[in-house]
């Protein structure tokens, strides 16, 4: 199985302002990212690949308690390059985010991004193997949305996420078509404040 998860919560994403790449966790991202390795103990991770960005390998380093887990951190997995809108409050920039019409000034275009991310998913189909892996993938919100709008099929009970909360994890068959079997699931926040 994979199961790709988002990075815990910052101080920027809570103030909804487009991050930094050196952006850690806050204290609540923290507290999400230990529930979330408190969740994920029991699942017999074999290989966790993230993003190299600190918020993102924060998050990853609590799936692996005793460290002995195959860790990988790739630029492939990082957040979309925002270039001039870093800094910015999501209420004035949000429509550049994501699509084919918004370039963001000196940022990713958005064919670099999909190609970017297209790569990123080869390598986890890689390293997945068919059901002989339990991969963690731990990424960023907009790279997680290009994933699941354009790579991955849905399963009967499963449906497309208008959003992703922090630490919320999606599971994912480990070959094509790349089923989701579980979507934007963070029920291991339900009683956190």
């Amino acid at each position: 199985m994979i199961y790709l998860i988002r990075h815990g919560q910052t101080a920027l994403n809570a103030a909804r302002v487009v991050q930094h790449p050196d952006t850690p966790l806050d204290a609540v991202g923290v507290r999400q990212a230990e529930r979330l390795g408190a969740r994920m103990a029991d699942v017999g991770l074999t290989r966790i690949l993230s993003s190299d960005y600190p918020r993102a390998r924060r998050t990853a380093a609590e799936l692996d308690a005793t460290g002995t887990i195959p860790t990988e951190l790739t630029p492939l997995l990082r957040e979309r390059d925002l270039g001039t809108l870093t800094g910015h409050p999501y209420a004035e920039v949000e429509h550049q985010f994501f699509g084919p019409d918004h370039d963001p000034p000196g940022g990713e275009p958005w064919p670099v991004f999909l190609a970017r991310v297209a790569s990123a998913w080869a390598h986890v189909g890689s390293v997945a193997c068919g059901n002989t892996e339990r991969v963690a993938v731990v990424t960023h919100g907009l790279v997680i949305r290009a994933l699941t709008e354009l790579h991955f099929t849905y399963d009967g009970g499963a449906t497309q996420p208008v959003r992703f909360r922090n630490t919320s994890v999606t599971i994912i068959d480990p070959a094509p078509p790349w089923t989701v079997r579980l979507a934007a699931c963070a029920s291991h926040l339900d009683d956190l404040s």
